[in-house]
C-alpha cells in the first residue's frame, strides 16, 4: 500500500509559479512510475505530467510543455511539479498518482494509488 499526500497548492497571479509536492509513504516507491493529473470544475480529469522510472523519461501534456517540470527525489520519497508561467486555465485540483510499474502512462486508469489533491488557483 502506498499513501500519497500533495501540498504546495494555493492562489497565484497569472505568470507566477508554484511548486507542488507529493510525499509518498508505505511501500518503497522508487521504481514506480509517478504522474500528475488535474481536474477543473465541470471538466474531466486530465493528464499533466509523468515520470517513468524505466529510462528516466518524462512526459507532458501539450498544454503545459515548456512551463511545467516533473521531478522526483527517491531519497525523500517525494515527487515535485514545478509550475511556471501559470495561466488562469491552469486552475484545477492537482493530484499525484503512482503506478506499480516502472513505465508511465498518460491514462489515469493506469495508476493504482492517488493522493487527495491540492487546489491551484491562478487569477488573471
Amino acid at each position: 500500500q502506498v499513501q500519497l499526500v500533495e501540498s504546495g497548492g494555493g492562489v497565484v497571479q497569472a505568470g507566477g509559479s508554484l511548486r507542488l509536492s507529493c510525499a509518498a509513504s508505505g511501500r518503497t516507491f522508487s521504481s514506480y512510475a509517478m504522474g500528475w493529473f488535474r481536474q477543473a470544475p465541470g471538466k474531466e480529469r486530465e493528464f499533466v505530467a509523468a515520470f517513468s522510472w524505466s529510462g528516466g523519461s518524462t512526459y507532458y501534456a501539450d498544454s503545459v510543455k515548456g512551463r511545467f517540470t516533473i521531478s522526483r527525489d527517491n531519497a525523500e520519497n517525494t515527487v515535485y511539479l514545478q509550475m511556471n508561467s501559470l495561466k488562469p486555465e491552469d486552475t484545477a485540483v492537482y493530484s499525484c498518482a503512482a503506478r506499480t510499474s516502472s513505465t508511465a502512462y498518460r491514462a489515469s486508469r493506469a495508476y493504482h494509488y492517488w493522493g487527495q489533491g491540492t487546489q491551484v488557483t491562478v487569477s488573471s
